[in-house]
């Protein structure tokens, strides 16, 4: 058992944690409950709504497509290698939001670095429009989606891959018969943060995608316009956002509350 703390510092942990959690129950308290349907019944609510479903979950399979075969390749890097390709996965999560968009801009815009090419490849624009979203979503989603998977990696036994590997499995039957099954949980909590993250995603996507009603303008986008012209409207849809973040809170309950 651990000795008690000293009321000081239980005073400062009950402020902290009254300066976390009134904002989200000000909010709450704030929400019209009767209208709350007719609210999100509205064209434009609607329309952000499906939008940020269609995205986020776009985003969330190309973030796994992504981030399996680049957390497999970091787990097993070691030394000053290792770090700085971690430090870069890790970039996004901690850029000013905005900046991560206008980097995206100068990256896949009409005369970006790769959008060029693009552009004149196959003639696709991509900033301003549906896949600018995903792309949006899919570059803030991607760090949490590698490094959840990442950590489960290295938690593994290398011996159970040498064990398959001395029974004759080839490289590509050890990784989806032995690896990537043992860490079926991470690959889980991975997807559900990287689609938490991407539907909550705001200024990379305002920056590199717009925020066209019906074409680009998702659920946050939406809640923003709304809180200058209709706050009621914006309330129900901050209720969908907190939804879904108790959701995966919820969901990756055993990570948070682990049994003991």
């Amino acid at each position: 058992m651990r000795a008690p703390l000293p009321l000081r510092v239980r005073l400062v942990a009950l402020v902290a944690l009254v300066f976390i959690a009134a904002p989200l129950l000000s909010l709450l308290w704030r929400v019209p409950w009767p209208r709350l349907v007719d609210l999100l019944a509205s064209d434009v609510v609607t329309d952000a709504l499906l939008l940020s479903l269609v995205t986020s979950l776009a985003a969330a399979v190309v973030a796994l497509s992504l981030g399996i075969p680049l957390a497999l390749s970091l787990a097993r890097m070691n030394g000053f290698v290792a770090s700085f390709v971690r430090a870069v996965i890790v970039l996004p999560m901690i850029l000013p939001p905005v900046v991560g968009g206008a980097a995206l801009l100068f990256a896949f815009g009409r005369n970006g670095l790769v959008g060029s090419v693009v552009s004149d490849l196959t003639g696709l624009v991509v900033p301003y429009t549906l896949t600018g979203v995903i792309v949006a979503n899919t570059f803030v989603a991607l760090p949490f989606v590698v490094l959840t998977i990442e950590g489960a990696l290295r938690a593994i036994d290398p011996r159970f891959e040498l064990a398959a590997a001395t029974l004759g499995a080839n490289e590509a039957r050890v990784i989806f018969r032995v690896v990537l099954p043992m860490v079926r949980p991470a690959l889980i909590a991975g997807g559900f943060l990287g689609w938490a993250r991407a539907l909550g995603e705001f200024g990379a996507t305002i920056t590199f995608a717009g925020n066209i009603q019906g074409k680009t303008q998702t659920l946050p986008l939406a809640v923003f316009v709304a809180l200058e012209t209709d706050r009621e409207a914006a309330l129900a849809m901050s209720v969908v956002l907190i939804s879904v973040s108790l959701l995966v809170l919820v969901s990756l309950r055993d990570r948070w509350w682990p049994v003991r």
